[in-house]
């Protein structure tokens, strides 16, 4: 699943293709993705200039006149610039047309992206009001992490993992930082030292400031605005790497399972 890395990459890409630029129309070949397209979208976004274009987590938020299109990637979803006379592929769901001559793409082969519409302000939208503060922002650090750990019991990595605490460190970036922060990812959250903390936010926003420097992390479907993988899986040091030597020890790394995900570690680095 495409994680923060791979979506602020995406909003990167197709930024200078978007903004500012007006929409000419849209074109919905497949409505049944995750919830079902609104079938008003085209007539609401036809000839609207794209004012703002963010990112919220992992979703994007297009900004125009009327309202904002909030966009999810979902698993294996993708948007890509390419010029509106491209003859569409099998999962090539949505086009956005602009008057640019350009479109931007969205390919979803397993449709659990998704596309929303809101006229309200969208940080009220069910899908972000209940969103933890941003990794990357000032908001979170390892005081904000040892209060949402404060009483608990769960995993260090599983709250990590929830997005009410942090958004958009996935399963890959929280696996990456544990390694960098040197503790392990089935310690309980509610017992670490405050310096344990402060080393795994720090370690967070270095992994995924790395992860975007390199266009994000390319496992399996993921690919940015220009078509291109991202380069980030070259640099990790324990995720998909079980049984190979940990790159600063040579210590096999171990895989185990935690919350249905799969977690990887060096017992020897991480305490």
């Amino acid at each position: 699943m495409p994680e923060l890395p791979e979506v602020e990459t995406t909003r990167r890409g197709i930024e200078p293709a978007v903004l500012s630029h007006t929409i000419d129309r849209i074109i919905v070949r497949e409505p049944r993705l995750r919830w079902p397209v609104p079938r008003d979208l085209p007539a609401l976004l036809s000839h609207q200039r794209v004012n703002t274009l963010q990112r919220r987590a992992k979703y994007l938020l297009f900004g125009v006149a009327p309202g904002t299109l909030i966009v999810h990637l979902g698993m294996s979803g993708s948007l890509r610039v390419l010029p509106a006379t491209t003859p569409p592929l099998l999962h090539d769901h949505i086009d956005i047309v602009l008057n640019t001559g350009a479109c931007l793409r969205f390919n979803d082969p397993r449709r659990f992206g998704s596309f929303t519409w809101t006229v309200d302000d969208p940080a009220d939208h069910p899908l972000l009001r209940a969103l933890g503060p941003e990794p990357l922002s000032d908001a979170f650090d390892g005081e904000a992490l040892a209060r949402a750990a404060r009483g608990r019991k769960v995993a260090i990595k599983q709250l990590l993992m929830n997005s009410q605490v942090v958004v958009g460190v996935g399963n890959i970036y929280a696996s990456e930082a544990l390694f960098r922060a040197r503790v392990r990812p089935r310690r309980a959250a509610g017992r670490l030292k405050k310096a344990e903390f402060d080393a795994i936010a720090k370690a967070i926003k270095q992994v995924l400031r790395e992860a975007i420097r390199s266009g994000g992390t390319t496992l399996r479907d993921y690919v940015n605005a220009d078509g291109m993988p991202g380069y980030f899986r070259q640099k990790l040091y324990v995720y998909e790497r079980s049984g190979e030597p940990c790159r600063v020890c040579e210590t096999p790394i171990r895989q185990l399972t935690q919350g249905q995900r799969s977690t990887y570690f060096c017992a020897t680095c991480q305490k």
